[in-house]
């Protein structure tokens, strides 16, 4: 007996991990990269948020202007907060708080779990925030200088380090442009830079710190050198680095001045090294404590190096201490304190090493070990840690050229975060490319004669063994997972091949700095490839209008506002063709359209006009464009000689004081299953199925209204059209179309009810359902013919448009709706889920069309006949179940939009959505009907099979015999 024991032991120790039963598929099927921005240098740093404790965390508020805390051993988001853009961000040292000053507000965070402690907003802009030195008495917490820009004139504010409550105000009189503030235990210096565009001089204002009142005030002469504030390469926040620095306009020397001391300027010549230098940096520390030591940062084209000077304050001299080696390439110099002491990591392509601002010799040294697709490394902070006597030990989160942020620890790369993919502007589902190697094989043996080809497949034949031996070795892996396993998605990670099911695609997504990248959807977005397409200026958005992929040829094209283009392959983001901005006329949007030579996607320029383009490639159909002064113009082309001449067929403007901020149209994709609703009596609905529907939405922010119509896309005539008063047109207001219905949600009034009570005020949305006609099997005035025309709808003159019949209905939901969008699946019998990005809790909810049904019974329940439709009691308010939230209890800020694309599985659809955050799953919105789930049992069928088998085999010679021995009997 102890054999088959063993035997079953080491049968059970190879089953697969993945035989565990989930009650769903969550974080199974969907992914999600939480996302941050990419981190800047002045506002990302190492802070322990409990001062007991040595533990700490890295901090940053990114470029898309998040707040969040990262864990340095793991490199996973702790918390985050989405604020008004760019900022400032300061660590409490000795508290565990960080403040945040962005837009109008400067608020505080419990840097442990990032919740607010307080918040206040002003009338002007945050320019900087920095903590004052000291703790007043008879208070716990360090007070903040706020500095702002109000109606031109510089703003400073001490804030109660407490409350957030204003302490005092300084108002500079001059209309002087606020760079920073600093502070030492005696002073607040408010540093302006004064002056007109083309040249400043920085002016330094000295005030009390208990009062605020201006005790002195200074200027620089840097009108020759300072054009922008960025010229101004550092202001100390505190005592341990009390300067003010900038370059020369020729960048061969280093000016200095010691905050307070107007005649201190002091100039530093700047050591080149291969050629010119390019790019200055200064590093210093932040901590109170530390020594006033700084570190100049020299890059050439080539090569870099760094100079490390010392500042007595007592005499205020400025003295060269040492200098680092010049190293080829980039490198990256970061900053970190421990008590008094600070020192300077230098990390570059080929080793990171620590030194002591005290004197030059290596404290540690490491070989980097990072990989070399991340490119080089641009900027970052470090923290070190002095282990004993001689030994240290040193991380660094690095910002890399192929925007990554790396952790690098003593050389060795700890994590990535993929913080490029932030900032996502557009993305478009792509079909991984078959390989056409055997089709175009075969097709080459068809071609030529009988004997050729048989040789030629023998040859093909026998080349194809050498593959034999690996599909051995994965035939038992494929029977077991076949059997034991449900996950029909798996793949081997960095393989792109398609599936059976159609789950394995490519999503291209472009970012606002200029980046592309190709996400496989099969390996829980992993990134395929990434490609720098075009360098976006500072302060700039790489405004994308359109994505079009070409699956048959498995390239995309990525169209910009300034004329740009970028061709890139699917399958290796290999760039196949570009055109640099501003090469070509500005557009204002883009549109794929079918043509005699195939879809390509049009450029559409400035005030709706695509111009003239070739014969070949005119749009079949009609197009829908807006005009200069926001009016919906429809435009077909006219062939003349060998150009097509765009003209305008229609024009809808809506009502006085009516703009359009919305216009739609049916998905490209929009199959439809069933050209008619069946009521419970039998009896059908035949629905109103027209290719040609937009829906433009236009507001009136004086009359707070919100008006919807329905156009016709070929005649431009309105087939319908609804208004909501009451609107709130600051809230978002958004819409979707699809088969023979659309829906909207918006704030506005809700109607009153029959108590006579006044109308309250809610969200709402409305979905409307479109039919040939209110009689049911009647196809309205023009179901007896074989073909219509938008423009002559009927034989009679100047006859109007059949319109159709509209039946809607409104709901309540909890909370606002930014984007919706209708899922997709390939032949359209599934049931459509309408998903909602909601802007509260940061979530994106699937909302099933039998809930949105406008013709559920009010006021009574379902009879019979109407409960076997899949009709039920209307209820006025939707409630968001969490079994209806997509992303379950993930947060997805930022979100741009959310697109949907058909799998091979009918019952499937892929779901991606983009902005800030990356998130993708597959929603079933009818079940899993075509598809066994995680929940089947595989090993019970294949048991029950085999024992069926066993039996048969056991029973059938049994039974045989006895008809044998019963027919003997008989006789």
């Amino acid at each position: 007996m102890r054999l088959p024991i063993n035997l079953l032991a080491l049968t059970l120790s190879i089953l697969p991990s993945t035989l565990a039963v989930f009650a769903d598929e969550a974080y199974s099927i969907d992914y999600h990269n939480e996302l941050l921005g990419l981190p800047q240098p002045h506002t990302t740093f190492f802070h322990r948020p409990q001062s007991e404790e040595k533990a700490t965390l890295l901090y940053t508020l990114s470029d898309l202007g998040v707040l969040g805390a990262v864990h340095p051993g793991t490199g996973k988001v702790v918390w985050r907060q989405l604020l008004d853009g760019e900022g400032y961000l300061r660590a409490v040292e000795g508290e565990g708080t960080v403040v945040s000053g962005t837009g109008k507000s400067v608020q505080a965070w419990d840097a442990m779990n990032g919740r607010e402690q307080w918040g206040n907003s002003f009338a002007g802009v945050v320019k900087d925030v920095e903590v004052m030195e000291t703790v007043a008495a008879g208070e716990g917490a360090k007070d903040i200088l706020a500095l702002f820009e109000e109606e031109g004139k510089a703003v400073l504010r001490r804030l109660k380090g407490a409350s957030g409550d204003v302490k005092w105000e300084y108002h500079d009189p001059t209309e002087d442009l606020p760079l920073q503030v600093s502070t030492n235990v005696k002073d607040v210096f408010v540093v302006s830079l004064h002056g007109a565009r083309g040249g400043y001089n920085i002016k330094v204002s000295t005030l009390d710190p208990l009062t605020g009142k201006k005790v002195n005030e200074y200027t620089l002469t840097a009108k020759a050198d300072v054009h922008a504030p960025e010229d101004v390469l550092l202001v100390g926040a505190n005592s341990a680095a009390p300067i003010i620095a900038w370059a020369d306009k020729t960048i061969k020397n280093l000016k200095v001045n010691l905050l307070g001391k107007s005649g201190s300027l002091q100039t530093l010549p700047l050591k080149e090294s291969d050629g010119d230098i390019v790019k200055v940096t200064i590093h210093a520390p932040e901590l109170v404590q530390s020594l006033p030591h700084f570190l100049v940062h020299t890059h050439s084209a080539v090569s870099n190096r760094a100079d490390v000077y010392h500042i007595d304050l007592a005499s205020g001299n400025i003295n060269k201490e040492y200098e680092l080696p010049k190293l080829a390439g980039k490198g990256a110099v970061s900053t970190s304190s421990q008590d008094a002491n600070v020192y300077f990591t230098r990390t570059t392509q080929d080793e990171v090493l620590i030194v002591s601002s005290a004197s030059h010799g290596i404290l540690g040294r490491w070989p980097v070990k990072v990989d070399k697709q991340h490119g080089s490394f641009v900027h970052g902070v470090a923290e070190v840690v002095k282990k004993g006597a001689d030994s240290y030990a040193v991380r660094s989160a690095i910002l890399t050229s192929e925007e990554d942020w790396v952790m690098v620890r003593n050389g060795a790369e700890a994590w990535t975060r993929v913080e490029g993919l932030s900032g996502a502007v557009a993305a478009e589902w792509a079909e991984i490319p078959e390989s056409e190697s055997l089709a175009k094989t075969l097709e080459a043996e068809a071609h030529s004669n009988p004997l050729s080809a048989y040789i030629h497949r023998c040859k093909r034949h026998i080349n194809d063994l050498q593959y034999l031996p690996g599909y051995i070795q994965e035939l038992p892996f494929r029977i077991l997972s076949s059997v034991l396993s449900s996950d029909v998605t798996s793949h081997k990670p960095g393989a792109l091949v398609r599936d059976n099911f159609g789950f394995n695609k490519l999503v291209i997504v472009a970012t606002q700095r200029g980046r592309v990248y190709g996400l496989d959807s099969g390996s829980q977005g992993a990134v395929v490839w990434t490609l720098k397409a075009f360098d976006i200026p500072a302060g700039k958005q790489w405004d994308v209008k359109g994505i079009w992929v070409d699956s048959s040829t498995g390239v995309a094209t990525i169209r910009g506002a300034d004329g740009e283009y970028v061709l890139v392959q699917t399958l290796t983001g290999k760039v196949n063709e570009k055109m640099e901005p501003g090469n070509w006329p500005q557009v204002q949007s883009a549109a794929v359209v079918d043509s005699p030579s195939g879809p390509w996607i049009l450029p559409i320029g400035l005030n709706g006009n695509p111009g003239d383009i070739p014969s070949e490639w005119a749009p079949k159909d009609n197009l829908v464009v807006q005009g200069k002064d926001g009016e919906v113009k429809g435009l077909k082309f006219a062939v003349q000689g060998s150009l097509a001449v765009p003209i305008t067929a229609w024009t809808f403007q809506p009502a006085t004081g009516q703009k359009i901020v919305n216009v739609i149209s049916r998905p490209a994709h929009d199959p439809v299953a069933s050209i008619g609703r069946v009521l419970p009596d039998r009896t059908v609905m035949y629905k109103y199925l027209s290719p040609n529907l937009v829906l433009v939405t236009a507001v009136s922010d004086s009359a707070a209204t919100a008006t919807f119509y329905l156009l016709d896309s070929v005649s431009g005539a309105v087939l319908y059209s609804t208004t909501h008063e009451g609107v709130d047109t600051t809230q978002p207001i958004t819409s979707a179309i699809s088969e023979n219905w659309f829906v909207y949600s918006l704030w506005s009034d809700i109607l009153p009810t029959t108590s006579g009570l006044p109308a309250s005020k809610g969200y709402q949305i409305v979905v409307s359902e479109l039919y040939e006609s209110d009689v049911p099997n009647d196809r309205g005035p023009l179901g007896a013919n074989v073909n219509s025309s938008s423009l002559e709808p009927s034989d009679v003159a100047n006859a109007e448009p059949a319109l159709p019949h509209v039946i809607s209905q409104t709901y309540l939901v909890p909370e606002s709706i930014s984007h919706m969008s209708v899922t997709q699946t390939g032949q359209g019998i599934t049931v459509r889920q309408l998903l909602c990005t909601l802007t509260s809790s940061d979530s994106i909810i699937g909302i099933p069309r039998t809930i949105l049904n406008p013709s559920r019974p009010v006021g009574r329940d379902p009879t019979p006949a109407e409960a076997e439709e899949g009709l039920f009691r209307y209820q006025p308010v939707i409630e968001f179940d969490p079994k209806m939230i997509l992303t379950h209890k993930r947060e997805v800020i930022g979100v741009k939009d959310v697109i949907a694309t058909p799998a091979l599985l009918e019952s499937t659809s892929l779901v991606f959505a983009y902005g800030i955050d990356v998130f993708g799953t597959r929603v079933a919105p009818s079940a899993a009907f075509d598809i066994l789930g995680k929940s089947f049992n595989k090993m019970s069928l294949v048991a029950t099979v085999a024992a069926l088998g066993v039996g048969v085999a056991v029973l059938g010679p049994m039974v045989r015999k006895k008809q044998i021995n019963g027919r003997w009997q008989t006789a």
